[in-house]
């Protein structure tokens, strides 16, 4: 071998070295060199997830939020009322004497709770008194008449005394059972007393005195009103209603009636086939169909319902309170029920007016959506937001 040749070889081994040298310490910085995170664990992708606000039925209560129901039909369709709001038949009752006599005790004030048959007030008469005493006559009488009959029916089994004594016996013993009978209705009807002197002023509801007249040792007639007893759970609403409305308006059609607390959802029980003489206006009442703790009886308010005929050509527009859109990165929202919390839902509006929305896409009837504080949930969206 020449000396060029065994210089090449030796630079061709030489060459080789190097390169192999610098692959393997390319190779053992790459495996020694940490692995970039997936895009998934560097950090979360929110893009998929749905805005939600979670909240519990408890704190819903707490906040103040109001839920409305939606039902078809829109501004035009919903009959504007004033309404009144007034007791039940059952949800008040007045109670009065039941007989001339002085008021000697007095168990309730003005506001006090008081149960079904619990003692209000008691009255000193002479009344009473006349009472007791032919309750006891009579049931002297009835006590004689009985003991009068055994004795005939015991001669008449024996054979002694003819069958028409047996049956006078017992006419005048239903007679005598009779007078007895009526004699312990009126005691019970006046409310005496077990001492025969006194009457109870019981009342005959469950409820809160509203009005108390009743002074201590005044000296009342039959007939005088003594307190007045309220329920504040039994109420109606009456709306009145202009001719031309009352026309549309049909018993079993939806109601809402707007409180200082939020809407409230009602149904029309009837209406009035007549006017009223001095409004001349129909009257519409409304029964409610969800709480509404802070009504009572003679408040004023405002109630809009929506004729059945109005909403099956209403299509698929929805009236809701203004406060219950919210507007959410320029778009408007509104804030349908879940099952744990509320899920804001862009709505496409439409006109507006006496404190109302029209919704004219976005949400279907039957949703939920919070109404009375709704920028509450809109705040807490954007703290969700802004933890993301």
């Amino acid at each position: 071998m020449t000396t060029i040749d065994r210089k090449t070889l030796l630079t061709a081994v030489a060459v080789s070295s190097l390169l192999a040298a610098g692959i393997g310490a390319f190779a053992g910085k790459a495996l020694l060199a940490p692995k970039p995170a997936p895009a998934a664990e560097a950090g979360e992708d929110h893009a998929d997830e749905k805005p939600h606000v979670g909240m519990t039925a408890e704190r819903i209560a707490a906040d103040g939020i109001q839920l409305l129901t939606l039902a078809a039909g829109g501004l035009d369709a919903a009959v504007p009322a004033q309404a009144t709001v007034v007791a039940t038949p059952h949800g008040v009752a007045t109670l009065a004497a039941r007989a001339d006599g002085a008021i000697v005790r007095i168990n309730k004030r003005l506001g006090d709770p008081v149960r079904a048959g619990e003692v209000i007030a008691t009255i000193e008469s002479r009344d009473a008194a006349t009472i007791s005493a032919d309750r006891s006559a009579a049931a002297a009488k009835a006590a004689a008449a009985r003991q009068a009959l055994a004795r005939e029916r015991k001669l008449f089994d024996a054979k002694i005394t003819a069958r028409q004594d047996l049956e006078a016996a017992q006419a005048a013993a239903s007679i005598a059972e009779a007078e007895l009978g009526r004699a312990s209705s009126a005691s019970a009807a006046a409310g005496v007393s077990g001492n025969g002197r006194t009457l109870s002023v019981t009342s005959p509801i469950s409820g809160r005195i509203t009005a108390a007249s009743a002074t201590l040792g005044a000296y009342v007639t039959a007939g005088s009103e003594l307190f007045r007893v309220a329920d504040p759970g039994s109420i109606e609403i009456q709306a009145a209603l202009p001719v031309a409305d009352a026309q549309r308006v049909r018993p079993g059609d939806t109601a809402t009636v707007e409180t200082a607390s939020g809407a409230v959802p009602a149904v029309v029980r009837s209406v009035t086939p007549g006017l009223d003489a001095e409004s001349r206006s129909a009257t519409a009442v409304l029964t409610l169909s969800g709480p509404a703790q802070m009504l009572t009886p003679g408040q004023a308010l405002r109630a809009r319902i929506t004729p059945r005929t109005a909403v099956a050509g209403a299509g698929n527009r929805f009236a809701a309170p203004d406060e219950a859109v919210q507007s959410v990165n320029g778009g408007d929202v509104v804030f349908v029920r879940t099952k744990d919390g509320f899920e804001p839902r862009p709505v496409r509006v439409g006109r507006r007016g006496g404190g109302q929305v029209e919704i004219l896409s976005g949400v279907s009837a039957g949703d939920q959506i919070a109404s009375k504080n709704a920028f509450l949930l809109k705040a807490e969206l954007g703290k969700g937001e802004a933890e993301h």
